[in-house]
């Protein structure tokens, strides 16, 4: 470590501290003090986590992903660090070891199990040493911040190839621009996606964020898509198809508030009751199956760990509030809102939804991308009892709910957030569920309502 490491490790654990006592959760700031005073701090601390570290990437699924394989990890008896808050640039990284380690810089941990923002790939697989590597899909997001999509994919790209020789990656075999990562890598790759043709959307999604082929520019025809770009493709210009998976969704089956998974993978069928809905949770629990194989855990263990699995902070998370249920849903671009969308509008009763859109740098700064959200899917007869509108971008959000063919008089406007969720609650008959669907930055303060409630724990508090 050095006199510099210990010096870095000290303050940034007072620092943490410091923000604890404050109410504040320490995700970011003890990461970028000890980063200046030491900058090879990470990369001391990561190197003394026993089985080494993996990075979990993507632009949709990253965070409950790595969730996913954390569980199955501990129930194989195994230590986890991970980044817990969804804190996923470095210093949020540098943050969750410097919490996980004692004061002589040794982590309690036998794995690293960390999901990284799309940019920070290069940077975090280096100071890591990662030796696995997952990519769940690539989709329009934060452009402001990314700019073009295939820039994200070649940073990505940069960081799985600067991996020591012999590591792993997990690529979604689905997504051609994932699939196309696997081309220059010489480790071993698991691939993985969806057999299950049920699940096939009944047309092509507008939100699809790649057309053509990236080897010849010729339009990619399509046997099936599951959402945005995700599907069965193939190039009949240059023969480029979607590869065979060795980790396949057989069979999807919704079993609210879960779904019943059929796995095929190269250690045999898994059936798997996953506590949380949605096709696309199915597609995180693929990309979980493949890293824990690659890293030689049991099915037994995998099936088990699936199995407990408690859901994230924010995604797809029900929370008791009194007598009534708030269910939080993420949601931050078109491809991940449409599959929000899609999973909260099964079931026959009348939905009632409180939709926080802000505009603050996590969240992207531009929020045209709502226009490009299937909110015409809320507009069903009977489908939406009422909706209100919340959030920085709260006028926004109602106008594209009016433009969607939602009638006016369901919609309500309440910019607060702490507003909105008690005037939803209050709307609520007992044992109702009140769905909201916030972006990043109201789904904190979302948090932070149910918390000084008494209904919730901050992730520093599990």
């Amino acid at each position: 470590m050095g006199l510099r490491g210990y010096l870095a490790l000290w303050v940034a654990k007072a620092v943490t501290a410091a923000c604890r006592t404050l109410g504040r959760g320490g995700s970011t700031l003890p990461g970028r003090v000890a980063l200046l005073l030491d900058p090879r701090i990470l990369s001391k601390l990561a190197a003394r986590v026993r089985l080494g570290n993996l990075v979990v990437t993507g632009t949709n699924g990253k965070t409950t992903t790595s969730r996913m394989i954390g569980a199955v990890a501990r129930k194989a008896g195994l230590r986890v660090v991970s980044n817990r808050s969804g804190a996923n640039l470095i210093y949020g990284v540098a943050s969750s070891y410097i919490q996980a380690s004692d004061l002589l810089g040794r982590p309690d941990a036998d794995v690293g199990i960390i999901e990284v923002d799309e940019a920070t790939v290069p940077t975090a697989t280096r100071e890591l040493n990662a030796h696995g590597a997952v990519a769940t899909n690539f989709f329009r997001d934060q452009l402001d911040r990314f700019g073009e999509l295939l820039s994200t994919v070649l940073l990505v790209k940069k960081g799985f190839l600067a991996m020591p020789p012999g590591s792993f990656a997990v690529l979604n075999c689905d997504d051609p621009l994932v699939s196309n990562l696997g081309r220059d890598y010489a480790g071993p790759i698991l691939y993985y996606g969806v057999e299950d043709r049920s699940l096939f959307a009944s047309g092509r999604a507008q939100t699809a964020d790649i057309t053509n082929c990236l080897d010849c520019g010729a339009a990619l025809e399509y046997d099936g898509v599951f959402y945005a770009h995700l599907g069965l493709y193939r190039c009949s210009a240059c023969g480029l198809s979607r590869r065979t998976p060795d980790v396949a969704l057989l069979s999807y089956t919704s079993r609210p508030p879960g779904s019943r998974l059929v796995v095929g993978t190269p250690r045999g069928e898994l059936r798997i009751d996953l506590p949380v809905p949605g096709a696309y949770n199915a597609y995180n629990a693929l990309a979980a199956i493949s890293c824990c194989l690659g890293m030689g855990l049991s099915p037994e263990d995998i099936v088990a760990g699936l199995e407990s699995y408690g859901g994230s902070f924010g995604r797809m998370e029900s929370l008791r509030v009194g007598d009534r249920t708030v269910l939080i849903a993420l949601v931050k671009n078109p491809a991940g809102f449409n599959e929000v969308i899609r999973t909260v509008i099964e079931g026959p009763e009348a939905k009632n939804l409180v939709i926080c859109i802000n505009d603050n740098y996590a969240d992207g700064t531009d929020v045209s991308w709502l226009w490009d959200v299937d909110f015409e899917r809320l507009a069903a007869p009977g489908l939406v009892e009422w909706v209100i509108a919340s959030g920085l971008r709260a006028e926004d959000m109602a106008l594209r709910l009016k433009y969607a063919g939602l009638d006016p008089v369901l919609v309500t406007i309440e910019n607060d957030l702490r507003k909105a969720l008690e005037l939803g609650l209050s709307r609520l008959p007992p044992g109702g569920t009140l769905y909201v669907l916030p972006t990043y930055t109201a789904m904190l303060g979302i948090r932070r309502v149910i918390h000084d409630m008494g209904y919730a724990r901050m992730f520093w508090e599990d």
